[in-house]
């Protein structure tokens, strides 16, 4: 009896250890929605061609709204991965003071802000922080968008 007894605990333990962990609630994952919606409409729309392989995109520091409580790092580290892992995605740097001057017809600069589009939202079980991300799209070395777009969400505010 005594060693079925040990399988059986045995098999319980790897059961529970092999068993999908509940999703985690970081900053990682909060911000991950918000880069992988700003990947696809970003390489959904003109004037990026499609399928953008050939394309350089230099994704420059985002302005980050400091009522939002996140740096610009981590979300320009989002931005950078969910277009990393868009197929057929455009090659991805991120954008330098020195990359200004003249660009290849093939080089586009991304801009990025974002910023709090109103007040927090108290849930019964959490905050939420309302955010508005403005992308504009330019060629590398020039000053005027050759595109524009907003995306609005929330974000979860205990993941912060």
């Amino acid at each position: 009896m005594k060693p079925y007894l040990s399988l059986l605990l045995a098999t319980l333990l790897l059961a529970g250890c092999a068993a999908a962990p509940e999703q985690p609630t970081t900053l990682r994952q909060a911000l991950f929605g918000l880069g992988e919606r700003a990947a696809e409409r970003l390489t959904a729309t003109p004037p990026l061609p499609s399928p953008a392989v050939d394309q350089v995109l230099l994704v420059a520091r985002p302005e980050v709204d400091p009522a939002l409580g996140l740096g610009d790092e981590r979300v320009l580290e989002s931005l950078t991965r969910a277009l990393l892992a868009v197929p057929d995605g455009p090659q991805v740097l991120e954008w330098r003071d020195a990359m200004a001057e003249g660009g290849g017809d093939n080089q586009w600069r991304l801009d990025s802000r974002l910023v709090a589009d109103g007040p927090r939202l108290q849930l019964s079980d959490r905050e939420l922080l309302p955010y508005r991300l403005s992308l504009e799209l330019r060629r590398a070395g020039n000053d005027a968008p050759e595109w524009h777009s907003d995306i609005s969400g929330a974000l979860d505010a205990t993941a912060l």
